[in-house]
C-alpha cells in the first residue's frame, strides 16, 4: 500500500469515545423463538428480520458428520409471533458451518457459510437466486484452509472463510473476506464482479477478520475490523473515511462469557471494545449497533463514532450475553441478538428515555 494512501487514512481517523460519560440504556428481553418439539438450536450464528417481521436464524445445528469438520448449518423462518414457519435450504451444497444471515431490501435472504466458503442468495419464496464463491471438492483432499505468514494471494470471485454481506443503495453487494483474505469483495447488483479492497494488516484500510459488514443510507460501509480492535468505514469505492474505536472503562469485576478471566481478553477478538458484529438501524436517522464479547456490551453509535449508549454484559441469564455474532436492528429500540455460547435469540426492547450515565 503506497505511503500517500496510509497517510490520508490517518488524517480521517476518529477520535475514540475514552472520555465520555456513557449512559446504560434500561432495556426488556424476552425470548424471541418458539421451536417445535423435538427441534433444538445450536450455536446461534446469525438472525435477521424481514419487512414483515418474520425471523431467519442461521444456526449451527441438525450437525451431521465426525466431531471434528462436522456440518453444522440450518437456515429456519418464523413468523413475528416467534412460531417456526419452514426450514429453507435443507440439504443444500453449501450448508457447511453457519456464519451469518441477511436480509436486503427485498427481502431475499442471504446466508454467509464460513465453512463452504460460499455466500447464498435466496429469494423472499427460499429458491437458489444466486451463488457466490465455491466449496472444496469432496473429491480432492477437503480441509480448512491452512493460515499461512503471509497469507497467500487473494483470488478474485473466491472466498476463504466469509463472514458477512451488505448493500449500497445502488444494490451493489459487498462481501467481507473474512478470516484469511481479510479483504472486502466488490459485486454489482446482477453478481458481475467488480473489485476488492482491504488486505491484512493494521494500518489504514488494512483489515484483521473483517468478522462484519453493513452500510448506511449513502452507500459508506462498516466493517468490524476485530482483530484490530476497531470498526473502519470506507465509501463504495474502498476509500478508508476513518476509523471508530470503542474505548469505555470495563468494570473491575467483569467477566468473559468463557474463557480464564486473567488470559481470554488477551486475544485481540475479545479485549474490550473489539467489535464482532454491525447493524445500522433504518433511516432518516441512523444509528450504528456494535457489540464485543468482553465484557459482553452492546454500544449505541452515531454513525460518526460518538456512543451514545450502552448495554448489558457477559453471562447466560436473561439481559446477558454469550458472544453475541450478529445483530438484526429493524428499529432504533428493537434489536434481536444471535448468542454462540448461549444458543438462543433474544429480543431486546431499549427504553433511552429513562436511561442513566454511571
Amino acid at each position: 500500500m503506497r505511503l500517500w494512501i496510509v497517510a490520508l487514512g490517518l488524517s480521517l481517523i476518529a477520535i475514540p469515545a475514552a472520555a465520555q460519560q456513557v449512559p446504560e440504556i434500561p432495556y426488556d428481553s424476552t425470548p424471541a423463538l418458539q421451536l417445535p418439539d423435538g427441534m433444538y438450536f445450536g450455536e446461534m450464528a446469525g438472525v435477521a428480520v424481514n419487512s414483515k417481521k418474520h425471523i431467519f436464524v442461521f444456526h449451527r445445528g441438525n450437525v451431521s458428520g465426525p466431531a471434528f469438520g462436522a456440518l453444522a448449518a440450518q437456515l429456519l423462518e418464523f413468523g413475528p409471533d416467534g412460531k417456526f414457519i419452514r426450514e429453507i435450504g435443507k440439504g443444500l451444497y453449501s450448508m457447511a458451518y453457519a456464519h451469518a444471515v441477511r436480509v436486503d431490501k427485498t427481502d431475499n435472504i442471504w446466508i454467509i457459510d464460513k465453512g463452504s466458503d460460499m455466500v447464498v442468495k435466496f429469494t423472499p419464496e427460499g429458491r437458489v437466486a444466486m451463488v457466490f464463491g465455491r466449496k472444496k471438492e469432496a473429491s480432492d483432499k477437503a480441509e480448512p484452509w491452512e493460515r499461512v505468514t503471509p497469507p497467500a494471494a487473494p483470488i478474485d470471485s473466491q472466498f476463504r472463510q466469509p463472514t458477512d454481506v451488505a448493500w449500497d443503495p445502488a444494490g451493489n453487494i459487498y462481501i467481507s473476506d473474512g478470516y484469511i483474505n481479510s479483504r472486502v469483495a466488490k459485486y454489482d447488483r446482477n453478481g458481475e464482479w467488480v473489485k476488492t479492497f482491504g488486505e491484512p494488516g493494521a494500518g489504514p484500510g488494512q483489515l484483521n477478520t473483517p468478522h462484519s459488514i453493513a452500510a448506511d443510507v449513502a452507500g459508506n460501509l462498516y466493517v468490524a475490523d476485530r482483530g484490530n480492535k476497531r470498526v473502519q468505514v470506507f465509501d463504495p469505492d474502498g476509500k478508508v473515511l476513518r476509523e471508530i474505536r470503542i474505548a469505555v472503562p470495563v468494570p473491575a469485576d467483569a467477566k468473559p462469557a468463557l474463557g480464564n478471566p486473567t488470559t481470554a481478553q488477551n486475544l485481540p477478538q475479545h479485549q474490550a471494545g473489539s467489535p464482532w458484529t454491525v447493524c445500522i438501524t433504518p433511516g432518516p436517522t441512523q444509528y450504528l449497533y456494535v457489540s464485543d464479547a468482553f465484557p459482553g456490551r452492546i454500544y449505541k453509535m452515531t454513525l460518526d463514532g460518538r456512543i451514545v449508549g450502552m448495554l448489558g454484559k457477559a453471562g447466560k441469564q436473561p439481559k446477558q450475553f454469550g458472544w453475541i455474532h450478529e445483530i438484526a436492528c429493524p428499529s432504533e429500540n428493537e434489536l434481536y441478538v444471535a448468542e454462540i455460547i448461549n444458543w438462543r435469540i433474544q429480543k431486546l426492547t431499549l427504553k433511552p428515555s429513562a436511561a442513566s450515565t454511571n
